[in-house]
């Protein structure tokens, strides 16, 4: 069943992501199409609950789909997580006359819509906008494409120095629950070793890969470790490698949020567009509590609490295929 909506609103929540503004733009100029007005939210949840809502005119996002992080800016709340501040941004919306919201963010975001939706039968529908590729109901997420791309940059930079001065690197990067990035950087940038949440990390095994390139030759090596590896960060494994073997000269480097700014890819801004313009366009079909994905080149509509309760699946098997090739 279609709905006729008059006004709706979009905004951006947690972690920002390249690609943020893309979405915002499809959004606001598809809604237009259908002659809806739409309300830009300031600072996610928290612009809900100090009534930080403004119209958004096509001139207003004009010119942003080139930019990275997100124009409305974007914050994680927690006023929101109490029934009091739901109620205050719930009279919020209602009060500017607002009968559905497009939210972009992860898990956390998806979260507090899921419950807004259940408290007050409100429609959201949510765009999948985060770094991590962690959201299952889509085969990628707004702004991941963007991050491994500045992450493999890094790494290529990094293994210049690396070489010259007989160094071993290791490289922390995003990824506190999901090892996306760090599995397809280490691959793509030819690491010697990455270590992921998914896999429980021996240092007896990493010793072993590291001597085993040393005794072919190999003067350098990088370790891509993602942040949330059961071992510690790059500095805690750096470490405890060097109390088992003192005999290499080890560097650390943690790229930070620099993995989450920048100019989004062409992927992250195609991507970014059609999802907004379906967002806009669910909200018409009647989809109430859902998030618009794409999988296999295909739109898909997941319920909220399926996205974030379904883990995402990483492919361990590409491990594998990354000890074989950094040898």
């Amino acid at each position: 069943m279609k709905i006729k909506y008059k006004k709706i609103g979009v905004f951006t929540s947690g972690g920002d992501s390249p690609g943020m503004n893309a979405a915002i733009r499809a959004v606001v100029r598809t809604a237009m199409n259908y002659g809806i007005t739409v309300y830009g939210i300031e600072r996610g949840y928290e612009g809900l609950i100090d009534n930080k809502i403004v119209e958004l005119k096509s001139k207003d996002v004009s010119g942003i789909i080139q930019r990275g992080g997100t124009f409305l800016g974007s914050a994680r709340s927690q006023r929101f997580r109490t029934a009091e501040g739901r109620e205050i941004a719930y009279k919020n919306v209602i009060n500017k006359g607002i009968e559905g919201i497009v939210a972009i963010g992860g898990d956390g975001t998806f979260t507090g819509a899921s419950i807004f939706h259940k408290e007050f039968k409100f429609p959201i529908i949510g765009l999948p906008g985060t770094i991590d590729n962690d959201i299952s109901g889509t085969d990628i997420t707004i702004g991941y494409d963007t991050a491994l791309n500045t992450v493999i940059e890094a790494i290529d930079k990094i293994k210049d120095t690396a070489g010259s001065h007989n160094r071993l690197f290791f490289v922390e990067v995003m990824g506190r629950d999901a090892g996306f990035i760090a599995l397809n950087a280490g691959i793509a940038t030819g690491a010697e070793d990455i270590l992921i949440p998914e896999t429980v990390t021996y240092m007896d095994d990493l010793i072993i890969t590291l001597r085993e390139n040393k005794r072919k030759g190999k003067t350098s090596a990088i370790i891509i470790v993602a942040e949330g590896d059961d071992m510690g960060g790059a500095y805690e494994v750096a470490a405890k490698v060097k109390e088992i073997d003192n005999s290499y000269s080890t560097r650390v480097s943690v790229l930070g949020h620099m993995q989450r700014g920048g100019s989004p890819s062409a992927t992250d801004r195609v991507l970014a567009s059609v999802l907004g313009y379906e967002a806009v366009t669910a909200l018409i079909k009647g989809y109430q509590c859902h998030m618009v994905g794409q999988i296999d080149k295909k739109i898909v509509y997941t319920p909220l609490e399926d996205a974030i309760k379904t883990p995402t699946q990483i492919d361990k098997s590409k491990l594998k295929i990354a000890r074989f090739l950094s040898v």
